[in-house]
């Protein structure tokens, strides 16, 4: 049966002929449906009958059949109340792909009912104001600004294996992620003190699957396998613990961490896979009887997840070769060429209005914290040397390079995480690596200088990057610095979203690099902005409090009076604090509650994470105290 499914139409068979052609072939194709980006990341699923998609299906291919309004979307402050009309028009340059569902089958062919999903720009007053559109917006950027620069400035060219920009025929961008993810069976519980000692000892970390997860993760790669995405590996993660079989064969009790990984590919195509592969880890596991969260940090004190984002640019010549344009010619004496020092500096001087777009949510800041080798700190790791590759794990942003392989050279930007929109996400980056290449083109200095300037120490003058900090650190930055320390050196990370996204009205200058060549508009960084904000006032107040109240009531007193300690009455004192309301103080609850009601958001943010650092210790204290009863 697998072999008679058909899983992707690839971009060059997207013509009104061979659509019609390979649908009318492939019977069990029931549904169309145009996928469309918002700016939070949602994508939509405007499922239409095929038939009818044939019927007209050059109005379809042409973005005027299919329309969907604000209220279906995230665009706030563009899609309005009085002009909400957003058309969806189809992407023709990108793999459309096939989502099967496996438990409906076509009585016809005998095969399971097929969906053909279109990814497609949201357009509003004939704009493309989706999260695609933007992308698409900044990989062209890219790739005109470069070759623009590299005509004006050949010097970029001197520790590249280019001999000219005439050599050149098109710019590649690539990018790839690496999706970490929890799966659980239903219903259980996670203990946390387990979790926490099996990831400490790395007793799960690339051990071998078992039983229904390994046929999931299996299953899943086959799948990805069929639809071309080119799955390299899937293993389990540092986190999670141990399964037990039941007696009739069944997996109980699974809390597992995995990882899959892929090739890379063009900009959007990575960030249209990684929606098609975030599906399809969730079907197939769900099929076996799984639970599977993609949250940032689904479990207090033990790893969260991440996706690790590759960026690289390379050149197809003339002759049909590439050539890696962060690899410089001797890859023994030199870590990149003026290229990737341009590109690498952008991206760190620029930090703080692209974190917004990286980390925009309260479980996405949840992973951020230090000692999980999740980045807080705006530095990089080079290596200690051209011929040792760095695998500094406690830096923002690492140079990647195989010495014996010049392709390989890319950067790895640590801080996403699987729900992170990976097309703001590197839309805002290519932005900053334009402004970064730019300032290195104007400034003449050649690879060897360009090291020195990203390895200088703080308070010392660099032509681009700011005085007072450093940039770049070979040591492991938890361990080397005290958090005032890192602070000074590397700035001060936003602990709250709300903090986060005040740095798009603090850092005006930087703005302006995410709005060169209209790639962001004002219209679309303040409706990002508006709506992060929103859901993290609506996430505080109806979720996290929720949440944390079922946690505070779920520490059920467990001693007697005449076994009552000062342990005892800690827990208690702290769940007075949070919780309980008195006639003359405020628990810290209601006081965030009012906060939001009163608009006071600087106000809410603070209080957030004082409660924050309450739940943890109430949590902490606790677990202890039940180890404590007789």
């Amino acid at each position: 049966m697998i072999d008679n499914l058909l899983y992707t139409i690839p971009k060059e068979n997207h013509t009104k002929d061979q659509i019609i052609e390979i649908l009318s072939n492939h019977p069990e194709i029931k549904f169309v449906s145009f996928v469309g980006i918002d700016l939070s990341g949602n994508d939509t699923d405007e499922k239409i009958p095929v038939n009818l998609f044939l019927e007209d299906i050059d109005s379809f291919l042409h973005g005027v059949a299919v329309q969907t309004d604000g209220s279906s979307v995230v665009l706030p402050g563009i899609a309005t109340l009085n002009n909400a009309k957003v058309d969806l028009l189809p992407d023709l340059d990108v793999n459309w792909y096939i989502d099967y569902n496996t438990e409906l089958t076509d009585y016809e062919t005998n095969l399971p009912v097929g969906t053909l999903k279109i990814p497609s720009f949201l357009i509003h007053n004939n704009k493309k104001v989706c999260s695609r559109g933007i992308l698409q917006r900044a990989t062209n950027n890219l790739e005109n600004t470069l070759i623009d620069l590299l005509k004006k400035y050949p010097n970029l060219l001197n520790h590249v294996d280019i001999d000219s920009v005439d050599d050149i025929e098109k710019i590649n961008i690539t990018s790839a992620t690496e999706l970490e993810f929890w799966v659980s069976t239903p219903e259980d519980k996670a203990d946390l003190d387990k979790l926490y000692v099996s990831q400490s000892l790395k007793e799960q970390y690339w051990k071998k699957t078992q039983g229904t997860i390994r046929s999931a993760l299996e299953r899943t790669l086959i799948i990805l396998q069929e639809l071309g995405v080119e799955p390299e590996m899937g293993h389990k993660e540092v986190g999670g613990i141990a399964s037990s079989i039941s007696i009739d064969g069944k997996t109980n009790h699974a809390m597992e961490q995995l990882e899959i990984d892929w090739k890379y590919s063009s900009a959007i195509q990575t960030a249209d896979n990684e929606i098609v592969i975030r599906d399809i880890v969730e079907e197939v596991f769900k099929s076996f009887g799984l639970n599977v969260t993609f949250k940032a940090k689904p479990l207090n004190r033990v790893a969260g997840s991440g996706e690790h984002t590759h960026i690289g640019i390379s050149a197809k010549l003339k002759d049909g070769k590439v050539k890696n344009l962060f690899s410089p010619k001797d890859m023994n004496s030199d870590f990149m060429s003026e290229i990737g020092y341009g590109a690498l500096m952008g991206i760190l001087k620029n930090y703080e209005v692209l974190n917004p777009f990286v980390t925009d949510s309260n479980d996405a800041l949840n992973r951020l914290v230090p000692g999980f080798e999740a980045p807080v700190c705006i530095v990089t790791s080079l290596g200690k040397n051209y011929e040792v590759p760095s695998r500094n794990r406690s830096v923002l942003i690492g140079l990647i390079r195989d010495i014996d392989n010049p392709l390989a050279t890319r950067f790895e930007l640590r801080a996403p995480n699987p729900l992170s929109n990976t097309y703001l996400v590197l839309a805002s980056i290519y932005q900053a690596v334009v402004d970064g290449i730019k300032a290195v083109a104007v400034s003449n200095l050649d690879s060897k200088e360009l090291e020195k300037e990203i390895s200088k120490d703080a308070g010392e003058t660099s032509f681009y990057l700011e005085k007072d900090r450093k940039y770049r650190d070979e040591e492991n930055v938890f361990e080397c610095y005290t958090q005032d320390e890192r602070e000074k050196l590397f700035g001060k990370s936003p602990a709250t979203v709300y903090e986060n996204m005040l740095n798009l009205d603090k850092y005006i200058e930087k703005v302006e690099v995410l709005k060169d060549n209209d790639v962001f508009t004002d219209d679309i960084i303040n409706s990002f902005k508006v709506g992060a904000i929103d859901r993290w006032m609506k996430e505080l107040r109806n979720r996290i409090i929720q949440d944390n109240m079922d946690i505070i009531r779920g520490c059920k007193k467990m001693h007697t009076i005449d076994d009552m300690d000062a342990l005892d009455e800690v827990v208690y004192n702290i769940k007075l604090e949070l919780m309980k309301d008195n006639l003359v103080r405020k628990s810290l609850f209601t006081q965030i509650i009012e906060a939001l009601d009163n608009n006071e958001l600087e106000l809410a943010s603070e209080l957030q994470l004082i409660m924050k650092d309450k739940m943890e210790l109430l949590q902490s204290k606790y677990i202890q105290y039940k180890k404590n009863i007789f």
